[in-house]
C-alpha cells in the first residue's frame, strides 16, 4: 500500500494576520529581554506591546471591512488554516474587545507612579519573599511580563476563533500558562501572589486535562476533530449517544472554568485577590470575553443541532453561578474578592444569554439574537471591570494596595472623584438605567425569555436585587460612612493609568446612553459560520 501523498498546507495569512502579529511582537520581546540590558528594556518592552496591540486592533479592522463584518457590508467568513480556524463576524468583535481591552492592561503593566518608581511586578520572580534575594532585586525592572501579556493575548485571539476541538486545545493552554506566571509575580504580598500562582495553574491544569479527555470522547463519537463534522454526526447518529454526552461534560468542565461557574469558580477570588491588579484588570475583562466566545462556537457550531443536550446543563449552571456569587459577595470585607464573586454573578448572566434563540430565524423581527447579546454584555462587563480594576490600584496606605473595605470608608470624602467614578462601574454592574449594565442584563433577559428559560430569568433578577445590596452598601461605605481608625487615600497615577481608566468611564456611559451602534454593529457581525 503507497503512503498517502503529502498535501501543502494552505494558510490564508491576509485573514490571520493580526494573530499572527501579536504573536510576533511576542517573540520580538523575548529577544529583548536577552540582549537589552535590564535598565533598558521597559520603554521598549511597553512601546514594542502598544504599538503590536495597535497595529493589531488596526488589522482587525481591516479584516473586517474586507469580511463585510462592518455596518453597509455583507457579512461573510471563512474557514482557514485547513479548517482549524474560523474568521467571522462574531470571531472578529471578540478579536476587537480582547484587543481593546489588552491595550488597557499592557497601559497599567506599566505603571511606575504608584510604587514609588517601581512596577508592581517582583523584580525577581524566582526569589523567596522575604530572602536576601529579595531585598537585592526589590528596585529591579520586571519587563518580562509585556511578551507573557503577548503571548496571553495570541491565545486569547485564537481561541474563540477555533474551529476544531485540536485548535481550541492548544489556544487554551497558550492564554492559559502565561497567565499562571503573572499571577504569581506581584512585588507586594509575594506569598499570596505565589498562592494564587499555584491556585490556578493547578486547578488549571486539571481543567485542561478533563478538556483534553472531552477531546477523546467527542473523537470517539464523531470520528473527527472539526465543528463541521461534529455537527454532522451529531445530525445523522440518533442512537447512542454516551460518548459524545460525556465528551460535552469534560469540554464543558474545561471551558466553564475558565469564565469562573460554579461549580469551578473556586480558584477566582483567591486568584483576583492574590495576583497583581493590572493582571487581575486584564485577566478579568479579556479572559472571559475568550472563553465565552469559545463557548459559543462550541455549543452553537458543533453541538448546535441538538441543544437538549447541553442547555439543561447550562440552567443549573447558570442558576448556580448567579446565586453563589451574588450571596457570597454580600459577605466580603475585600473589594478584590467582592468584584471576584460579581464576576462569578456576571458570568451567570452571560450564560443566560447563551441559552436564548441562536439565530434571527428563530426570533421576531426587532429582536436580538444570543450571540448579539452576549457579545454587547461583554463588551459592557470589559469596560466596568478593567475601569474598577485600575481604580482599585489607586487605593493605598502605608503597607501599599489597601483593598480591605475598612480602609475605603470616606473615601468619597478625601477623593470624590475615584469614589465616584468607582460608584458608576458599581452602577453599571448592578444594572442599573443608564449604565451600560443595564442594556446589557435587558439584551441578556430577552434572548432567555424569547427561548422559555423564563425561571432562569427569574432567579437572574432575583440575583441582580441581591447584588444591588452589596453594590450599594460599597457606596454608602464611601461617601456616607464616618471613617474609624486607619485610612487609605488615594495615589495620583502617571497618564498610562489615567487613559485607561477614562476609556473604561468612556465605554460604560456611551454603551448605557447610546448603545444602538454596538448592538447593530454585534448584530450585522451575524452568526457563526460551519
Amino acid at each position: 500500500m503507497e503512503p498517502a501523498a503529502f498535501v501543502k498546507p494552505t494558510i490564508e495569512y491576509a485573514q490571520l494576520w493580526p494573530v499572527f502579529l501579536v504573536f510576533g511582537v511576542a517573540c520580538v520581546g523575548v529577544l529583548l529581554e536577552a540582549f537589552l540590558p535590564r535598565g533598558r528594556r521597559a520603554v521598549p518592552q511597553l512601546a514594542l506591546a502598544v504599538a503590536g496591540l495597535v497595529a493589531a486592533l488596526i488589522g482587525t479592522v481591516v479584516v473586517a471591512s474586507r469580511s463585510g463584518v462592518l455596518p453597509g457590508g455583507q457579512a461573510r467568513g471563512r474557514i482557514t488554516a485547513e479548517g482549524s480556524i474560523a474568521v467571522d463576524g462574531p470571531t472578529l468583535f471578540f478579536w476587537g474587545l480582547i484587543l481593546v481591552f489588552a491595550l488597557g492592561g499592557a497601559l497599567l503593566f506599566a505603571e511606575r507612579r504608584l510604587d514609588g518608581g517601581v512596577s508592581a511586578f517582583s523584580g525577581q520572580a524566582a526569589a523567596l519573599p522575604g530572602s536576601d534575594a529579595e531585598r537585592r532585586t526589590q528596585h529591579l525592572e520586571q519587563t518580562e511580563v509585556f511578551p507573557l501579556l503577548m503571548f496571553a493575548v495570541g491565545g486569547m485571539l485564537l481561541f474563540p476563533a477555533s474551529n476544531d476541538l485540536l485548535m481550541m486545545f492548544v489556544a487554551l493552554e497558550v492564554l492559559s500558562l502565561p497567565l499562571y506566571l503573572l499571577c504569581g509575580l506581584a512585588r507586594r504580598r509575594r506569598l499570596l501572589s505565589q498562592e494564587a500562582a499555584m491556585k490556578y495553574f493547578l486547578l488549571g491544569a486539571f481543567s485542561s486535562a478533563f478538556f483534553l479527555y472531552g477531546v477523546a470522547l467527542v473523537y470517539g463519537f464523531s470520528g473527527t476533530m472539526t465543528f463541521a463534522g461534529i455537527d454532522q454526526a451529531v445530525r445523522n447518529d440518533a442512537g447512542n449517544r454516551v460518548l459524545l454526552l460525556l465528551g460535552i461534560g469534560l469540554l464543558s468542565v474545561g471551558l466553564l472554568f475558565k469564565v469562573g461557574a460554579v461549580p469551578f469558580q473556586s480558584w477566582t477570588p483567591d486568584v483576583y485577590q492574590g495576583a497583581p491588579t493590572a493582571v487581575t484588570a486584564f485577566m478579568s475583562a479579556g479572559t472571559k470575553i475568550a472563553a465565552f466566545g469559545a463557548i459559543l462556537r462550541l455549543y452553537y457550531v458543533a453541538f448546535g443541532a441538538d441543544p437538549s443536550m447541553w442547555q439543561p446543563m447550562l440552567w443549573i449552571v447558570a442558576i448556580a453561578s448567579m446565586v453563589v456569587g451574588a450571596v457570597l459577595a454580600v459577605v466580603q470585607t475585600d473589594v478584590k474578592r467582592m468584584l471576584a464573586y460579581s464576576s462569578i454573578a456576571h458570568t451567570g448572566f452571560l450564560l443566560t444569554g447563551v441559552l436564548g434563540a441562536q439565530s434571527l430565524t428563530d426570533l421576531a423581527p426587532g429582536q436580538v439574537t444570543s450571540v448579539q447579546a452576549v457579545l454587547f454584555y461583554l463588551a459592557t462587563y470589559g469596560c466596568a471591570m478593567l475601569g474598577a480594576f485600575a481604580l482599585v490600584s489607586l487605593v493605598r496606605d502605608a503597607s501599599g494596595e489597601a483593598s480591605s473595605t475598612a480602609r475605603w470608608v470616606g473615601l468619597g470624602r478625601r477623593s470624590p472623584l475615584v469614589a465616584g467614578v468607582f460608584a458608576f462601574f458599581l452602577l453599571s454592574m448592578a444594572g442599573i438605567p443608564l449604565t451600560a449594565g443595564f442594556v446589557g442584563k435587558w439584551a441578556v433577559f430577552t434572548v432567555a425569555l424569547s427561548a422559555g428559560a423564563w425561571p432562569v430569568v427569574v432567579v437572574a433578577i432575583g440575583s441582580s436585587i441581591v447584588a444591588v445590596f452589596f453594590y450599594v452598601r460599597q457606596i454608602r461605605l464611601m461617601f456616607f460612612t464616618e471613617p474609624v481608625g486607619e485610612v487609605a487615600t488615594v495615589t495620583r497615577p502617571s497618564a498610562l493609568t489615567s487613559a485607561t481608566i477614562a476609556v473604561g468611564l468612556a465605554g460604560t456611559v456611551v454603551l448605557g446612553l447610546v448603545p444602538g451602534p454596538v448592538l447593530d454593529l454585534a448584530a450585522h457581525a451575524g452568526q457563526f459560520i460551519r
